[in-house]
C-alpha cells in the first residue's frame, strides 16, 4: 500500500472519529498511532520512541508560554467587567445614529476582542452585556442574536488571536507579523459588518436609538477605555516594535488586564479564581490538542502523504488561485462540522506544504505563509456562525433562549455576504494583509 493511500486512510479515520464526537486531541493521537502502526507493519517501537520525546519537545517550547498568558488576559477581561466600559464608550459615540446600538455592539466586540483573543469568550461575555440593550431598543430577537454572534467572530481576527499563535507555532512563522497582518483585514471586517447592519436597520425601519450623548459624557466614556487601548498598544506595538517578545508582551498584557479588572472592573477573589481555573482548563485543552497534532503530523510525515500531495498538485498545471480557492472551500465545509482550532491543527500540516509549493511569483516565502494564515483564519471564523456547528450561535442562544437557533442562523446570512466579499478582496489583493509589514 502506498504512502499516499496510508495517509488518506489515516486522515479519513481521524475525520470519522471527529464525526463520532471524540475529543480532537484523542482523535489526532489515534490517527498518528494508526500511521505508525501501518508504516512499520505493526511494530510500535518507533511510536514508543517518538512518544518518549514528543511531550517534552513540544511543551518545553518557550514560545508556547504565550498561549496561557493570552488566555489569562482574556479571562481577566471577561471576569473583570471591562466589556461594559467598552460598550458604553461605543454607545456614547455612535448610539444616536441610525443602527447605532447595533454598531456599538460590533464596535464593543472588536474592542473586547483586542484584549481577549477568543471568539467564544467574546460572544459569551458580550451576549450578556449587549443583548438586553439591543432588545430594549427594538431590535428583533434573531437580528440581536446574529449581531452579537457575528461580532464575536472578531475575537480571533482582531489581534491578539490564539488561533494565529497556534498557526505561527505550526508553521514556524512570526507571531508579531501575523498579528500586524490581521489588523487591516480585521478593520475591513468591522466596516463590512457596520455597513450590513446599517442597511438592515434602514430596511426594517428600526428607529429606536439613544439620544446623542453630551460632549463631556463622550470624553468621560473615552477616558474610561484608555487603559484598554493602552494594553492593546503595549502588546501589539511592543511585539512588532521589538521592545518585547510575544511572551513578554503577553505577560505585560495579562498583568495589566488583571490590574484593570480589579481596580476598574471590581473583580474580586471569585472572579480571580474563575479566571485561573478557566485559563488552566483552556490551556490544558490546547496543549493536549497540540500533542495530538504533533503525533499525527509525525505519522503523516512517515507516510510522505503531505509532500507527495503537494508535489502532485504543483505538477498538475492547475492555477494557484484555483487551488487556494479549493482549499478555502474545504475549510468552509469543515467549519460547519468542527471547532476552529481543531480545524487548523488538523489541516495546516496538509495544506501548508501545498500552498508553499504553488508557483505564485508575487507572493514568496514568508509573505505567502502570512497571507495564507490570515485567509485561513477568516474562513475558519465563518464556521463559528454557520450551522450545524456554529458555536457562537449556540453561545448567544444561551443568553436568548426565546430566539430559535435557525432564526438566528438566517439572520446571519447578510453578514456572511460581507465575509465572502472580504475573503475575495484578500484573494485578489494580498497587499491588504501585507502592507503594514513594510513599515
Amino acid at each position: 500500500m502506498s504512502g499516499m493511500t496510508l495517509g488518506l486512510i489515516a486522515l479519513g479515520f481521524t475525520l470519522v472519529l471527529l464525526v463520532l464526537r471524540v475529543h480532537i486531541g484523542l482523535t489526532m493521537l489515534a490517527g498518528g498511532i494508526l500511521c505508525y502502526w501501518a508504516v512499520n507493519d505493526g511494530d510500535f517501537s518507533g511510536l514508543l520512541f517518538t512518544l518518549n520525546n514528543l511531550a517534552y519537545a513540544r511543551l518545553s517550547n518557550y514560545d508556547l508560554a504565550v498561549i496561557p498568558l493570552f488566555v489569562l488576559m482574556g479571562q481577566f477581561a471577561t471576569h473583570g467587567g471591562l466589556s461594559r466600559a467598552i460598550f458604553r464608550c461605543a454607545s456614547a459615540f455612535v448610539g444616536h445614529q441610525k443602527g447605532g446600538i447595533g454598531m456599538s455592539a460590533i464596535g464593543a466586540c472588536a474592542g473586547f476582542g483586542a484584549i481577549c483573543g477568543s471568539s467564544l469568550a467574546t460572544a459569551a461575555t458580550m451576549s450578556h452585556v449587549i443583548l438586553p440593550e439591543l432588545r430594549r431598543n427594538g431590535y428583533p430577537g434573531p437580528l440581536a442574536s446574529a449581531t452579537v454572534a457575528v461580532g464575536g467572530t472578531l475575537g480571533i481576527l482582531i489581534p491578539p488571536s490564539v488561533p494565529l499563535i497556534v498557526y505561527a507555532v505550526l508553521t514556524q512563522e512570526s507571531i508579531a507579523k501575523l498579528f500586524v497582518a490581521a489588523v487591516i483585514p480585521g478593520t475591513i471586517a468591522i466596516i463590512g459588518y457596520l455597513i450590513v447592519l446599517r442597511i438592515i436597520v434602514s430596511r426594517r425601519n428600526i428607529t429606536t436609538e439613544l439620544t446623542k450623548a453630551p460632549l463631556m459624557e463622550r470624553v468621560k466614556a473615552f477616558i474610561g477605555i484608555l487603559p484598554v487601548i493602552g494594553v492593546f498598544l503595549v502588546v501589539i506595538v511592543g511585539i512588532y516594535g521589538g521592545w518585547s517578545n510575544p511572551t513578554e508582551a503577553a505577560a505585560i498584557g495579562a498583568s495589566a488586564c488583571g490590574i484593570l479588572a480589579v481596580v476598574q472592573g471590581g473583580m474580586r477573589w471569585p472572579g480571580l479564581r474563575a479566571s485561573i481555573i478557566g485559563t488552566s482548563e483552556t490551556t490544558a485543552m490546547i496543549f493536549l490538542v497540540l500533542l495530538g497534532a504533533d503525533l499525527l503530523n509525525s505519522g503523516m510525515a512517515l507516510t510522505q502523504m503531505p509532500v507527495e500531495l503537494a508535489t502532485r498538485i504543483s505538477e498538475s498545471g492547475l492555477s494557484p488561485m484555483l487551488v487556494i480557492t479549493a482549499i478555502l472551500l474545504i475549510y468552509l465545509i469543515l467549519g460547519c462540522l468542527m471547532d476552529s482550532l481543531a480545524m487548523l491543527l488538523l489541516t495546516i500540516p496538509i495544506f501548508f506544504p501545498i500552498v508553499m509549493g504553488l508557483d505564485m511569483p508575487g507572493l514568496m516565502g514568508e509573505n505567502r505563509a502570512i497571507w495564507f494564515g490570515i485567509l485561513a483564519l477568516m474562513v475558519v471564523e465563518i464556521g463559528l456562525i454557520v450551522p450545524p456547528h456554529g458555536m457562537n450561535l449556540f453561545i448567544v442562544q444561551r443568553a436568548a433562549p426565546d430566539v430559535p437557533f435557525m432564526a438566528s442562523a438566517k439572520a446571519v446570512v447578510p453578514f456572511l455576504i460581507s465575509d465572502f466579499i472580504r475573503i475575495g478582496l484578500l484573494l485578489v489583493f494580498p497587499g491588504l494583509a501585507l502592507w503594514l509589514l513594510q513599515f
